[in-house]
């Protein structure tokens, strides 16, 4: 207990999922935690569980995160972590998704993590510390088939992070990536072929999914000071896979 204590943090796609157990952890390690989503009914119920503060954001639109951390911000007087979390699927080949399908994926993806590093990092470097972690996938480590938008959007992440590590790093802001794998969450209904739990795990070394929690308990280390000596690095949680 107590690893967050005093922190404010900001976590998107919070609603459910490895986001509302992000938000949960931070809570109960003693932060003063904004949740966000698009999905209202579910993030005010996790934020009402665990004493946080839940706003409707969507990612891709500048002008809403400025209202949100504009508000955070008159409340505490910092921010000290964000978890870009918020995060969308999509099947299909690059030869077969349409220009919008494509520009939807990494609006999300890549864009909202954009947005979210620009609305806190001036603040976080006036304070001269702050931890960022931007949610990616070993779809950002490796490459795969019939998710093409999904997998160049997560390497996008993985690229985004280094680039703003870097450009921080002097004025004490942390900036690293957590990449996934297969994880039990609502988005793994998404991927075809989620239904056979056993064709699934048949390549994780460590023969099963992750639990959402076990991403949440990484995010915890990287907002906390005991990554202090961490940045522009992936964290890789998958069981195995991408070791093979």
């Amino acid at each position: 207990m107590g690893r967050l204590d005093g922190k404010v943090c900001l976590v998107t796609g919070a609603a459910r999922g490895q986001g509302a157990c992000e938000a949960r952890l931070f809570a109960q390690e003693g932060a003063k935690v904004w949740l966000t989503d698009v999905l209202d009914d579910e993030g005010e119920a996790v934020a009402a569980d665990i004493g946080g503060t839940y706003r409707n954001l969507d990612v891709t639109d500048e002008h809403a995160w400025r209202e949100v951390v504009d508000e955070l911000v008159r409340g505490h007087g910092r921010i000290d972590v964000l978890v870009n979390n918020a995060g969308i699927y999509s099947v299909g080949r690059h030869f077969e998704i349409d220009v919008d399908d494509f520009n939807r994926v990494m609006d999300v993806n890549c864009l909202g993590v954009f947005l979210g590093m620009r609305a806190v990092s001036p603040l976080m470097r006036e304070a001269g510390s702050g931890s960022i972690v931007n949610v990616s996938s070993i779809a950002g480590i490796v490459g795969g088939a019939n998710a093409f938008a999904y997998f160049t959007s997560k390497w996008a992440v993985r690229g985004m992070t280094k680039a703003a590590a870097v450009e921080n790093a002097r004025r004490g802001v942390r900036v690293n990536s957590i990449h996934p794998g297969v994880i039990e969450t609502d988005m793994l209904q998404e991927v075809p072929g989620n239904d056979d739990a056993a064709r699934m795990v048949r390549g994780v070394p460590l023969g099963r999914m992750a639990q959402p929690e076990e991403v949440a308990r990484l995010a915890l280390f990287l907002a906390s000071d005991e990554s202090s000596y961490c940045t522009g690095s992936e964290f890789v949680v998958d069981g195995g896979v991408t070791a093979l």
